[in-house]
């Protein structure tokens, strides 16, 4: 049967981490441990289910945006409840501005998705410290709304709350909420003046009325803890506050003590940036470990030479998009109903410096460009040469020169522009068993700047 150009397509979306099912994983998830010289998967759930099972632990994980965090949290959802835990897991975007965020509308996003996703029996409802609460915010909130332009939505649950018989669910009032907050800067400042001085009472609220008692729950039904996984928190932008602190390291270091409180087992996604920020030994302190940081998938190594294993499973990667229902050591064999010989894909594999979303947005492009299969060497060129051209024409000669100077040196400093260099993918991180090192994107190779 002839591979279907749309559905290989689609199957290649870069904005779509993989199905982590336990039939789709099969298909679909390639271990990169053994290229990136440690399973930081395994990693962290050792710490969970090996060394503190019954105690609440706070985990922080790191890499480039689009380096594979997502699919890897993903995997460690489904091994975490393989071993028997209850996990939920979100994505923070979806409830925060990321722009511009404060520390109590992230505790309220966790208890809207722990409320959310925990079994129907279980599921909490706006009672006790929450009711008092949520009356008091939507309070605030009617303040807000001119009279007469006040959403029905919003004049419904305050009238609900008010009725001390009426106990709506708690995730879907804490949903409208950030919803409302996220949407509108001059209703999150307000909540965030309210919720600022009453973070110890939220705190309380969440682990008391939302965590506590599902924990019994689950137990009673054989689960063995609960684990919570706080996905897209690395996509907080490095914006400065009004008073002059980055927003990343006043969430994650200021303010870390709110965020290792909860009483269930946590793992935050934070921005790569912190790890070469001045700020780090502060944020190993307050967390009291050190983050887990994914790196690229080595495609040179740190010699600059070829690196065949790490090409040879971004090659699998592709190819189980392609055909997820052939046995991984007979997909190989299809690789001409896809590409027109083997160099193409070893090509896009190697630009790609092992940067899996890098990889995937270029074959979509090349897919889009040439448009039926197999695809041809030349079109890939030419996708690749306009990437190329984007990245050259953000940057300065400045930014150019302490580009070359990392490739030289292959690492990078604190006081160098971390969130150009590792934000905008100009540079990745490799790991070796000699420990971390740096490279350029090899795209910026391919300009005559940048050649070696």
């Amino acid at each position: 049967m002839s591979l279907d150009l749309l559905q290989f397509y689609r199957a290649c979306n870069p904005s779509k981490p993989i199905d982590m099912s336990a039939s789709e994983r099969e298909k679909y998830y390639i271990d990169f441990s053994a290229v990136r010289s440690r399973n930081i998967i395994d990693e962290l759930q050792a710490n969970i289910t090996l060394f503190s099972p019954n105690t609440a632990t706070c985990q922080l994980f790191a890499g480039h945006i689009g380096c594979g965090k997502s699919t890897e949290l993903l995997y460690l959802k489904s091994i975490l409840e393989d071993a028997g835990f209850y996990v939920v897991y979100f994505e923070a975007s979806q409830l925060l501005d990321l722009a511009d965020v404060d520390i109590g509308e992230i505790l309220l996003a966790i208890a809207t998705y722990l409320s959310q996703h925990f079994p129907p029996a279980i599921a909490p409802e706006a009672t006790g410290i929450w009711q008092s609460l949520l009356r008091e915010i939507w309070k605030v909130f009617n303040r807000e709304f001119q009279l007469g332009s006040m959403p029905h939505s919003v004049q419904i649950a305050t009238e609900t709350l008010q009725k001390e018989n009426q106990h709506p669910s708690l995730s879907s009032e804490l949903r409208t909420i950030s919803t409302y907050a996220k949407h509108s800067p001059e209703l999150r400042w307000k909540l965030r003046q309210y919720l600022e001085p009453r973070l110890n009472l939220i705190l309380q609220a969440i682990n008391t009325e939302v965590i506590e008692p599902a924990m019994i729950d689950l137990q009673q039904q054989g689960y063995k803890g609960l684990v919570t996984i706080v996905d897209n928190l690395d996509r907080l932008e490095a914006i400065e506050k009004p008073w002059g602190r980055l927003q990343t390291e006043y969430l994650f270091v200021d303010r870390a003590e709110q965020l290792c409180k909860l009483n269930c087992h946590m793992v935050y996604a934070i921005p790569l940036t912190l790890i070469f920020s001045t700020e780090f030994g502060r944020l190993v302190q307050r967390f009291g470990s050190d983050p887990k940081v994914l790196p690229a998938i080595p495609v040179r190594d740190r010699r600059g030479q070829i690196f065949p294993p790490g090409i040879d499973l971004l090659q699998q990667m592709v190819l189980a998009r392609a055909f997820p229902d052939v046995a991984r050591e007979r997909r190989l064999e299809r690789l001409p109903q896809v590409f027109d010989n083997a160099q193409p894909l070893e090509r896009l594999c190697y630009i790609s410096g092992g940067h899996p979303r890098n990889l995937l947005r270029l074959l979509h492009r090349w897919i889009e460009k040439e448009r039926q299969l197999p695809l041809s060497r030349n079109v890939l060129e030419v996708a690749i040469r306009e990437r190329c051209h984007q990245l050259l024409l953000s940057l300065s000669e400045p930014e150019k020169d302490l580009l070359r100077r990392v490739a030289d040196r292959q690492r990078i400093s604190p006081t160098e522009n971390s969130q150009l260099l590792l934000h905008n993918l100009f540079v990745f991180e490799y790991q070796d068993e000699d420990g971390s090192w740096f490279d350029l994107n090899p795209i910026l190779l391919e300009a005559p700047a940048f050649a070696r």
